[in-house]
């Protein structure tokens, strides 16, 4: 075994001691850096909440004038999950969800986006809990729930983005009253490889409360969404696109309950908006 000469074995306290000295500093400016990152994070969903304030004050709601209609009383871009007519029912107050046992019966837009505002009124029913939901490009959920009057919400509630963060209030009406959501979507950017190397973000406001606040989302996270339960031929074509390009549709949700859905419109944020034909 060798030994380390007098001079080497000094030199080990010699920077023990400089570290001990920087150690103290390090820490404070680690600590800053965190603080700072806090504080601009906070600042940032400020600035996106603000800078996206819908007037949900009178419903029903008239639709700007750049907006794309899918659904009012002379409009329905809506189809099947294959791609035909909807059998949801219509009649003069909307269309609604036609409910089958598997709840593989949603819907989705003629019409795609990549990043858009999205504006839906629906009415829940005290049926089978009130449950729906908006499925944006088919993997991320706005829930739709008879959540009215509870004291803790969660990630199942209304106003929440299933599967990644509860509402920040309770915002729900009582069954059987008009709603309403407005939201502001951005998709999550992904490589050649198809990997999200950007997040997306949500930010909703419900019945005039802020529910998401730049909510941040990557892989989706449900089973059951359209694109990997009870798919169909027709939506295995439309997530090929959607996985490349990263534009795709909205879907109003089958979950057993007969939501009522009117006024539904986007506002596309880029210039990558169409109608998709097959």
């Amino acid at each position: 075994m060798s030994y380390p000469s007098r001079q080497s074995s000094r030199t080990p306290i010699t920077m023990f001691c400089a570290h001990s000295y920087f150690f103290p500093l390090c820490c404070s400016m680690i600590l800053f850096s965190n603080i700072a990152h806090s504080q601009e994070q906070s600042t940032n969903q400020n600035a996106v909440a603000e800078e996206f304030r819908p007037d949900q004050s009178k419903l029903p709601a008239a639709a700007p004038k750049d907006a794309i209609i899918l659904l009012d009383e002379k409009t329905n871009h809506f189809l099947s999950m294959r791609g035909e007519p909807t059998d949801w029912k219509r009649d003069e107050a909307g269309l609604v969800a036609t409910q089958t046992p598997n709840h593989t019966n949603h819907i989705v837009s003629h019409w795609h986006f990549q990043d858009a505002d999205i504006h839906v009124e629906f009415v829940v029913s005290e049926t089978a809990e009130g449950n729906s939901g908006i499925y944006i490009h088919g993997n991320y959920e706005l829930q739709i729930f008879n959540s009215y009057g509870k004291k803790d919400v969660t990630e199942q509630d209304e106003g929440a983005l299933y599967g990644f963060s509860k509402p920040l209030v309770n915002a729900a009406k009582p069954a059987g009253e008009w709603q309403v959501y407005d939201i502001r979507y951005r998709a999550p950017r992904r490589n050649e490889e198809q990997k999200i190397i950007k997040p997306g973000s949500v930010t909703a406001w419900l019945n005039g409360q802020l529910v998401q606040n730049n909510t941040l989302f990557e892989e989706p996270r449900s089973v059951y969404h359209p694109f990997r339960y009870g798919t169909t031929d027709y939506l295995k074509k439309i997530w090929k696109k959607q996985l490349a390009t990263q534009v795709g549709p909205v879907f109003l949700q089958d979950h057993g309950s007969p939501t009522r859905f009117r006024n539904v419109w986007i506002r596309p944020l880029d210039e990558k908006a169409y109608l998709y034909n097959d």
